[in-house]
């Protein structure tokens, strides 16, 4: 059973576990492309575009585990 399998499609965690995969593709991407550019102001942006997307994808997270209190029922 994949991640996002493990919800009915209903539950809004099912598309939480699939954008969180789509965030990943899109943080790991622009790594990789921090080191193919030698503009020093373009690698702090990409850098700081993968950090955000990196809390973006932890907020989804704690959603799904409801970990945090916002979240909680």
């Amino acid at each position: 059973m994949n991640d996002d399998e493990q919800y009915s499609e209903s539950d809004p965690r099912h598309h939480t576990v699939k954008i969180r995969k789509r965030l990943a593709d899109t943080i790991d991407h622009l790594r990789e492309d921090v080191g193919k550019i030698e503009d020093p102001r373009g690698q702090a942006l990409f850098e700081t575009s993968a950090e955000v997307l990196i809390g973006l994808s932890k907020a989804y997270e704690d959603y799904e585990n409801r970990s945090e209190e916002a979240w909680r029922g």
